[in-house]
């Protein structure tokens, strides 16, 4: 079978469709049933990162076929094309292989996580500021256990890039703190905690805060 599926990573929620292997094509018809449709579909393991504006420059000429298609009256083809843009616009800032990694390190698979990372050849070409901000998180949370100096690298170029959502920024800093409190660096420790602390808005990380802060105690 083939699995065509998106994740949306804030809800937490799959969806996916399955067709038989053997048919590659599935032919649908328009709203307005005055034209053929073909969608193709393919494994999941074949998709490559392209350059993230490729996404934009095909969002731009499909709107600009619903144009043309509203205006010869096919009103049910419009709409389906303007809708088929927008995806290309969502994907250019949620990145489809960041939001398939985040599912998999959901489901705690870390080496099905690096896999869809490592199709993501060049981060500054494929993603936005953002999501190269994620890609960077998601490789240090993955060598967080194995590599504290590549981990530490990585989330300090996770921060300085950006990352949007307070939870992750927090977990980002706690990690660093860790490592910091590792590296016996007291002060920065303290301050990274502090900083975690004022993040955590819903508390989800009080126990590792206070274990790390009993921990700085003992130095």
């Amino acid at each position: 079978m083939i699995i065509i599926g998106m994740i949306n990573r804030n809800s937490g929620l799959e969806f996916q469709q399955k067709v038989p292997a053997n048919k590659s094509r599935l032919k649908a018809k328009s709203i307005s049933f005055d034209r053929e449709v073909f969608v193709t579909f393919v494994p999941l393991n074949t998709i490559r990162m392209f350059h993230k504006n490729i996404k934009l420059a095909l969002a731009v000429l499909i709107f600009g076929w619903a144009v043309y298609q509203f205006i010869e009256g096919f009103i049910g083809n419009g709409i389906m094309y303007v809708l088929l843009s927008s995806i290309f616009v969502l994907l250019y800032f949620k990145n489809e292989i960041i939001l398939l990694a985040f599912f998999r390190l959901r489901k705690q698979d870390f080496v099905g996580a690096d896999k869809w990372l490592n199709k993501i050849k060049s981060p500054e070409a494929s993603l936005t500021r953002k999501q190269q901000g994620y890609f960077y998180y998601l490789k240090g949370l993955m060598v967080s256990q194995t590599n504290m100096n590549e981990a530490e690298k990585l989330f300090k170029k996770a921060i300085s890039l950006g990352l949007s959502m307070k939870h992750d920024l927090a977990l980002a800093k706690l990690n660093l703190a860790g490592i910091a409190l590792t590296k016996r660096r007291k002060r920065e420790a303290t301050q990274l905690l502090a900083e975690t602390k004022k993040l955590d808005k819903q508390n989800m990380l009080t126990e590792q805060i206070k274990m790390m802060q009993q921990q700085l105690k003992r130095i």
